[in-house]
Formats: C-alpha cells, sequence, structure tokens
C-alpha cells in the first residue's frame, strides 16, 4: 500500500529548514573571506647532471644486390598466342518513319464577358468631436535618505571576529 505524506505538513517544515539555513551561510562566507591563505616556502631548484651522450656509430654499408633479368626467368618454349580479331557487325537498316500530318487546333467559342453587380456605397462614418488629452497625475519625489519609523529587522553586520 503506498503511503501519502499529508501536504499540510510540508510547509511548515520547508519554512523551517529554510530559516535554520540562511544564518550558516553569511557565517561561512565571513570566515572564508577573514581566513588568508598559508604562504608555500619558496623550495630551492634541484641542479640536474647533464645527460650522458651516446657514441656515434658508423653508418652500415649494405652489399647491393644484383638485378633479376626477366628473359632469363622465364623458359624459352613457350608459344606466342595470335592476335584476335573480331568480326564486324553490319549496321542495322531501320524503317523509314511516316509522316503523320498536323493535327488542326480546334477554335474555342470567346469567353463571355462578366458583370459583377455594383456593390452599395458605404454610408459616411459620423464625425467624433476632438477629446483633450488625459493629464496622469504627478507624485512627489522620496527624498534620498528617508528615516525609517520601524527598526531594522536584520542585525547590524560587524567586521571584528570575537
Amino acid at each position: 500500500m503506498a503511503h501519502h505524506h499529508d501536504p499540510a505538513i510540508l510547509l511548515p517544515m520547508l519554512l523551517i529548514t529554510l530559516s535554520l539555513m540562511s544564518g550558516k551561510q553569511v557565517l561561512a562566507s565571513r570566515h572564508l573571506l577573514e581566513n588568508t591563505l598559508p604562504v608555500v616556502p619558496e623550495i630551492p631548484k634541484v641542479e640536474v647532471p647533464p645527460h650522458p651522450t651516446l657514441p656515434t656509430l658508423p653508418k652500415l654499408e649494405l652489399p647491393s644486390l644484383p638485378k633479376a633479368e626477366l628473359q632469363q626467368v622465364l623458359p624459352d618454349h613457350l608459344p606466342t598466342l595470335p592476335k584476335l580479331e573480331l568480326p564486324t557487325l553490319p549496321k542495322p537498316e531501320l524503317p523509314a518513319i511516316p509522316h503523320v500530318p498536323a493535327l488542326e487546333k480546334p477554335e474555342l467559342p470567346p469567353l463571355p464577358e462578366l458583370e459583377f453587380p455594383k456593390l452599395p456605397e458605404l454610408p459616411a462614418l459620423p464625425h467624433l468631436p476632438d477629446l483633450p488629452k488625459p493629464s496622469l497625475p504627478t507624485f512627489p519625489t522620496l527624498p534620498k535618505e528617508m528615516p525609517f519609523p520601524f527598526p531594522s529587522l536584520s542585525p547590524p553586520l560587524s567586521t571584528a571576529t570575537p
């Protein structure tokens, strides 16, 4: 059987969880800002001995191979093949195409001109009187620094660490 949670309990649990998380983020970010990175001492450079050099080897000379001759490889007793001659085929003669007389184009009767009925003219629109443009109300501007009648809900941020 499936168990369904009551949706009415989810909203208070969400609010409680978010309120508990909100203060930790400010403290963690402030902690990261105030800590400095440790100073890493410089490491002295290690001198590496030079690489050993390999002696150069003399270039090897390969003996030349004798060239193979084809006439010595083939035996002399092979007969030569005669050149093949293909017989020529006669060109086929096709019968002449008979002349077909051109057909006359049929004459179509002219299309009658269509007469459209005249549409009635629309009556002229009545003249509307010119209305004055409405003026928008002006709002007073607020001063840049305005004291609020209620105190701030969040405590002031302090930079000193305890």
